[in-house]
């Protein structure tokens, strides 16, 4: 019988995995606002959440409206406000330097939680925590060492673009430090509820934002004649210039990242302490890193690799401290 806590890292490693796909789609979709992509995944993730709603009817059917409440909180700041911040961070500032913020979240969230939650969890010692958080620092800032020397030799840089791109990334964050924190909070105190009904209530409680969102962005863009987020003309709602594409994309990353995603992170968040758990987002990076790099066609830096075997190293040695 597999160990809970070896469980919830196998659950973690699968979430990582599949989140890492919502890194590359404002890439493979560049003409497409950052409003479209989000409203437009969370849209595919509420219609596919609605079959798997009524299969889990039962499970559904012994939420509070509390519950439910606290579902559509966390798909707006950790859904639709996060996705929204992170594909506009990556279309105006490119890949690499999102991925670098986004990247600090294992340091971010293990902090947050190591202040917040070390009476439930218990504590993990602030000096056997560090260096398994400056491991993964230092493998972070190797990772993107290589990609930040790629910004630096553009000759034609908008620095002000960049910048903007920074600060969303930074927004992204800051929900996705909130979500994690929060989602653990519920899975903790509804024990006896399941992970699989959790993440499709918080399907199911998108769908109506996402739908209300994509109608208003569609009805705007009819009202004031001209793509407002500069695409130009031939920019046609509701499916953009690529319908098929953008279409494909969606439901994928609605189903795996956004479904699937969800489920495994509950079920990792059940077995293990939110410090810990919060460091395993290091996953999500590494398969941005995986993904991106299999988008270029291109093998990574030796200074790449470094960073990766740096991030790798600093979660092992997080799994091998025992709260207090």
């Amino acid at each position: 019988m597999i160990a809970p806590m070896l469980m919830g890292v196998l659950f973690a490693l699968a979430a990582g995995l599949v989140w890492g796909l919502v890194f590359v789609a404002p890439l493979m979709l560049p003409d497409y606002p950052a409003l479209l992509l989000s409203f437009g995944r969370y849209l595919a993730f509420g219609v596919i959440a609605l079959p798997l709603a009524w299969l889990d009817r039962r499970n559904l059917a012994g939420f509070e409206p509390a519950d439910w409440l606290e579902a559509f909180k966390l798909s707006v700041v950790g859904n639709v406000l996060y996705y929204l911040c992170l594909a506009a961070a990556i279309q105006r500032a490119g890949g690499p330097l999102p991925t670098m913020i986004i990247g600090t979240l294992p340091v971010v969230i293990a902090i947050s939680s190591n202040l917040r939650d070390a009476k439930r969890d218990g504590r993990l010692p602030w000096l056997k925590l560090l260096p398994s958080l400056a491991l993964i620092a230092a493998g972070i800032a190797c990772v993107n060492q290589v990609e930040l020397a790629h910004l630096r030799a553009q000759t034609r840089l908008d620095v002000s673009r960049y910048a903007s791109g920074a600060l969303l990334a930074l927004g992204a964050v800051a929900c996705w430090t909130w979500y994690p924190l929060r989602n653990a909070d519920w899975l903790r105190t509804h024990a006896q509820r399941s992970p699989r009904s959790w993440a499709t209530a918080q399907g199911v409680a998108t769908l109506p934002l996402a739908l209300v969102g994509y109608l208003a962005l569609w009805a705007w863009s009819a009202a004031v004649g001209t793509q407002p987020w500069g695409h130009g003309a031939d920019f046609v709602m509701p499916l953009g210039p690529q319908p098929l594409r953008y279409v494909a994309l969606m439901l994928a990353i609605g189903l795996l990242a956004s479904w699937l995603g969800t489920l495994c992170w509950n079920e990792a968040s059940q077995r293990l302490p939110t410090t810990l758990a919060g460091q395993l987002i290091v996953f999500e990076t590494l398969s941005a890193l995986a993904y991106a790099f299999m988008l270029r066609g291109e093998w990574p830096q030796p200074l790449t690799l470094l960073g990766i075997a740096l991030l790798v190293a600093g979660v092992i040695w997080a799994l091998r401290i025992k709260p207090v």
